[in-house]
């Protein structure tokens, strides 16, 4: 369990602790909209990330297994760990230390240049399907997106309709096409899990890095394809989908993540999160008037 109040009080002290080389390095937080971890920047060269809530335990561990092993095959740079830290000074949890990577993230700075970020991404995306998954831990993204909306997006669909956030009889009608997709039926393959805007690095208006692997894992390889909707325009879109080198069936299915990761996100997070909020809000937007054509 995670009881010490994570901030930069506990990471000098867990730093100091752990690993007294760097003990007087300057730690600062790094804000984020993410609801998984707390990020931290130690000096120049280093980033301390550490779970904020208990469903995000074994995040640290998988990192640190896989991350090495897998950035060497990767277009684009990727986090790599340094150190890992294991609980203490009230803090329950494993965590770690990685090589920083410059950049802003592509919400706060929005990339500029996005047919080079559509050519690149989907290269990323790719590289990593193409990685051997043997061995690899199950995404909790790798499965039917039924599996993981639980139930929870007809209720979505009736409250946002209600307050006439969305057209729930349209949207109904797209998300029962969605069920009605055929299945996966490829190996597992690698997916980063969660490729928003924010877990994006940006450099100069130009994609640079991809950080956040914390839903990292193998299966169906569709909930990688969202940024096409999160991020992408209707004329970059094309080009993230070419470089991807996907099916029919697995774009159909990723617009499928979109419209409902979309969709029940924007219903979860408004007025608790307003950025994953609005990102989700771009998402379904942007996805659902496909459905139409």
């Amino acid at each position: 369990m995670t009881t010490a109040t994570v901030d930069t009080a506990l990471v000098e002290r867990l730093i100091a602790a752990q690993f007294p080389d760097w003990a007087g390095l300057p730690v600062r937080e790094v804000d984020s909209a993410g609801t998984d971890n707390a990020m931290f920047r130690l000096g120049d060269d280093y980033a301390v990330r550490l779970p904020k809530a208990d469903w995000a335990a074994g995040q640290a561990e998988k990192e640190q297994r896989w991350l090495p092993r897998l950035a060497p095959h990767l277009t684009l740079p990727v986090p790599v760990p340094v150190g890992q830290g294991a609980p203490g000074e009230g803090y329950g949890q494993s965590w770690s230390v990685l090589a920083w990577l410059d950049g802003d993230d592509a919400y706060s700075a929005p990339i500029t240049d996005l047919p080079h970020a559509a050519v690149e991404l989907g290269r990323f995306v790719r590289s990593l399907r193409a990685v051997d998954a043997t061995g690899g831990p199950a995404s909790s993204r790798g499965g039917p997106v039924a599996d993981w909306e639980e139930g929870s997006m007809a209720t979505a669909l009736r409250e946002l309709g209600a307050d006439g956030t969305l057209d729930a009889e349209a949207a109904g009608e797209a998300w029962e096409s969605v069920l009605r997709l055929p299945a996966w039926q490829g190996a597992p393959v690698w997916l980063h899990g969660d490729l928003l805007p924010v877990n994006l690095l940006a450099r100069d208006g130009r994609l640079h890095a991809v950080i956040d692997f914390g839903c990292l894992g193998a299966g169906d390889p569709a909930a990688d394809l969202t940024p096409a909707w999160t991020l992408f325009t209707p004329d970059t879109r094309p080009l993230f989908r070419e470089a991807a080198e996907v099916d029919d069936a697995t774009w159909a299915r990723g617009r499928g993540w979109a419209l409902c990761w979309g969709i029940v996100t924007e219903h979860y997070y408004r007025g608790k999160n307003p950025v994953l909020a609005d990102i989700a809000h771009r998402a379904w937007t942007q996805a659902l008037p496909e459905y139409s054509n």
